[in-house]
């Protein structure tokens, strides 16, 4: 089985959080999705599991940052081309995010960032493999 990665992130509202993502195009797995949590499938091996804040000090001694005040994590995302860096950014923003920093276009690696409604920072990137090795 391959490894898989669950993202953990607190949400002050699980309704309008899943509402966010299902505009941007992404679904929720109903086996781990219930009035606390809601596991949104990401790939086949990567979720983000969107936790009520109640739910998420469940799982931590410490206090919940702040997304709106503080950054404690930025989740990117590889994207298949400029144009779907585009397009996921874009239906994002459409769906109510809001832009996180300026886009970086290095020729050969393009990003640009959102924020989600909970102001979760996302980074969505396509890189030229080649350029990258050295070819």
């Amino acid at each position: 089985m391959s490894q898989m990665i669950f993202v953990n992130l607190p949400v002050k509202d699980l309704d309008k959080s899943k509402a966010f993502w299902e505009a941007v195009g992404y679904t929720f797995n109903p086996r781990f999705t219930d009035e606390t949590a809601a596991c949104m499938v990401i790939s086949d091996t990567i979720f983000a599991m969107l936790l009520t804040e109640a739910r998420f000090k469940d799982f931590t001694n410490k206090d919940v940052a702040d997304a709106a005040t503080s950054t404690e994590v930025i989740v990117a995302l590889s994207a298949e081309s400029r144009e779907k860096v585009d397009e996921l950014t874009d239906a994002a923003l459409a769906a109510g995010g809001s832009p996180a920093n300026e886009t970086q276009d290095h020729g050969f690696m393009y990003g640009r960032s959102f924020q989600d409604p909970d102001h979760h920072i996302w980074e969505v990137v396509w890189m030229d493999a080649k350029a990258v090795e050295g070819e």
